[in-house]
């Protein structure tokens, strides 16, 4: 099992292929078993990892609390440890807010984003209403309620639902809520037209309590690229891989000089 000290945490991560790198970051309770498909298909042009955020997976718990910045700031030291100058973001969910927040934070290390189903603020009463749930289950403690919903609607099939689940479980509950709530503040809207990298931008056709942060950012984004993937609702990593992989690929292949 891969594990790296960061910034004083133990991270556990997973890192298949060579070449240029792209960097995977998954939503609350979740892990980074939850881009087994990108791993397993874009490893074949790209050096992809994913790692499991503090408190999540097979990653240990956190006394600090996890916020947006910490995330970003673990993400550049897992880079440090792996000899990695630059790379590519890849979030989803609110995986992909974290994108855009290391795209502010390390412009420096960044050569772009992949912001799927992701979001620059919170601002509609329905996904408000999504993640105080998620923030409201943690605070009781029913990490195994949330990980049974997010591993089940992510899944196409028991043996990927078995996977997600079994790390999902594992999930801190205080580092879950910590998640969650600061996923409820976060506000980098008015900052997006600093961004000078370019942004791929995947939404779910289907998704539709997302396309006004998607309609949001493809206005504000200096540099971005909309797709709105056919057929499927939120959870594009998953239930789309092929397409998602497809746009994902073009998308790096496009911009890498």
């Amino acid at each position: 099992m891969p594990v790296i000290d960061v910034n004083g945490a133990s991270l556990h991560y997973i890192e298949k292929g060579s070449g240029t790198a792209l960097i995977c970051i998954h939503p609350p309770v979740l892990s980074s078993k939850n881009f087994r498909c990108q791993l397993e298909h874009l490893s074949r042009s790209f050096r992809v990892i994913a790692f499991d955020i503090r408190g999540h997976g097979q990653s240990k718990a956190s006394k600090t609390p996890v916020t947006y910045p910490l995330i970003a700031d673990d993400i550049k030291g897992l880079m440090d440890r792996l000899d990695l100058k630059k790379a590519f973001f890849c979030g989803y969910s609110t995986g992909g807010s974290i994108v855009l927040e290391c795209l502010l934070s390390h412009p420096d290390r960044s050569l772009g984003g992949i912001v799927i189903g992701g979001m620059s603020e919170v601002n509609t009463k329905r996904v408000k209403r999504l993640i105080s749930t998620g923030v409201f289950l943690s605070k009781i403690k029913a990490i195994h309620t949330i990980a049974l919903g997010v591993s089940w609607s992510n899944s196409i099939n028991m043996k990927q639902f078995r996977e997600l689940y079994r790390d999902a479980k594992q999930c801190d509950a205080k580092n879950a809520e910590e998640y969650y709530r600061y996923s409820l503040t976060y506000n980098c809207t008015k900052r997006l037209e600093e961004i000078n990298h370019p942004v791929l931008l995947l939404y779910g056709q289907k998704d539709t309590p997302f396309h006004p942060y998607a309609f949001l950012l493809q206005q504000r984004l200096p540099h971005n690229e909309l797709y709105m993937i056919p057929n499927v609702d939120h959870r594009v990593p998953t239930k789309a891989y092929e397409d998602c992989n497809a746009r994902i690929e073009a998308f790096i292949q496009k911009h890498v000089t």
